[in-house]
């Protein structure tokens, strides 16, 4: 009977009308970096595509974690990045359930992002990383869609930490 409790428990604090809103957001956000690599996995081959002096296209595979970091050819070390990837998303999707309204969308974004970027690592062993913004001859790491949410996630939660008192 308690288990059937705490089930029901759980069930009503995952399923809260604001927590699907969030999670329509979360679906959405992995479906925009689903597409995006879908078409450029499926248009672009391995060569450059120049879109303007600051902007090229240039499909690589990421076999590491953000920014190429962890990169190895070693199918032991990327299946435990793999596993501590899909543990930290379970974990942030807890944290996300117990959060107020704002901390709802700031890790819905984040959430979004990693999924994509997991999904890649379990479907194709590597992510297709796309993005190249470059400077004269600086280029910054390539990057893809679910990165961009990531990155603005992860921004706007430690901007609310450092200056945004409860």
């Amino acid at each position: 009977m308690n288990l059937l409790t705490n089930l029901k428990e759980i069930k009503n604090y995952f399923f809260k009308k604001e927590n699907i809103y969030y999670s329509v957001l979360i679906i959405i956000i992995f479906f925009l970096d689903r597409y995006s690599k879908f078409t450029i996995i499926n248009n672009f081959s391995e060569r450059t595509h120049y879109v303007n002096k600051y902007l090229n296209l240039d499909l690589i595979w990421n076999t590491g974690i953000g920014f190429g970091f962890l990169s190895t050819d070693s199918s032991l070390l990327y299946n435990l990045v793999t596993v501590t990837v899909g543990i930290v998303i379970i974990f942030l999707l807890y944290v996300f359930a117990q959060s107020e309204k704002i901390d709802k969308f700031i890790y819905s974004i984040i959430i979004g992002g990693a999924l994509g970027n997991f999904f890649d690592r379990l479907a194709f062993k590597a992510v297709p990383d796309f993005i190249d913004l470059n400077y004269n001859n600086f280029h910054w790491f390539t990057f893809n869609v679910a990165d961009i949410f990531i990155t603005i996630g992860i921004s706007i939660f430690i901007i609310r930490s450092f200056f945004i008192k409860n």
